[in-house]
């Protein structure tokens, strides 16, 4: 019998603060897929990236972030509001699950040596 492989392609993140929307609520929790071939080349080709090549990095985003809150559309526009303390985490939560597939730090403990797995956090992070 052949075991099958599954590969996650959605991980949930908590951003540090949040976005919050016009009626005041805050939305932490999301959902980000692995970006595609696609996701890059669309990105590319909007005006606003094309304008302004920093713009790229909420574009990405935008389009691989699938929930937030209660948000199951995200636009760039919209993490223009997010603090930099936000946006570098997502930049980091996405370079980390797109180029190893881990939205966890697997580690092992100093005294007993049993492994387990830590919650991605930004350094400087509690």
């Amino acid at each position: 019998m052949s075991r099958k492989e599954t590969i996650s392609t959605e991980y949930s993140f908590t951003l540090p603060c949040g976005l919050s929307d016009a009626q005041n609520r805050v939305h932490r929790q999301g959902k980000m897929r692995l970006a595609t071939a696609i996701d890059e080349i669309l990105a590319q080709k909007q005006q606003s990236v094309q304008d302004n090549s920093a713009y790229s990095s909420l574009v990405m985003l935008s389009r691989v972030i699938t929930r937030l809150g209660s948000l199951t559309s995200v636009k760039p526009k919209m993490l223009e509001g997010l603090v930099l303390r936000d946006i570098a985490y997502l930049r980091e939560f996405y370079n980390r699950i797109n180029q190893s597939g881990q939205a966890h730090i697997p580690t092992q403990c100093p005294h007993c040596n049993s492994q387990f797995a830590v919650e991605f956090a930004l350094a400087g992070e509690s």
